[in-house]
């Protein structure tokens, strides 16, 4: 039986890196405008700052919901 969490055994990075595969990082920036998507992003980066931050991380996982 399968969890209706699309979330369920997803990692932080899995999800950042389906984003950035269909997306782009420049249409990451545009919907979730935070510096470590639009100034030079890079996944290390950007995953250090989601751990650090809630609210963007919050942010992500609502994306990647729309998208999955």
């Amino acid at each position: 039986m399968t969890s209706p969490d699309p979330l369920h055994g997803v990692t932080l990075e899995m999800m950042l890196q389906r984003l950035v595969s269909e997306l782009g990082w420049e249409e990451m920036g545009c919907r979730i405008p935070v510096r470590c998507f639009t100034h030079d992003p890079s996944l290390s980066s950007s995953l250090k700052f989601l751990r650090r931050t809630p609210w963007a991380r919050e942010k992500v996982e609502t994306l990647y919901r729309k998208i999955v």
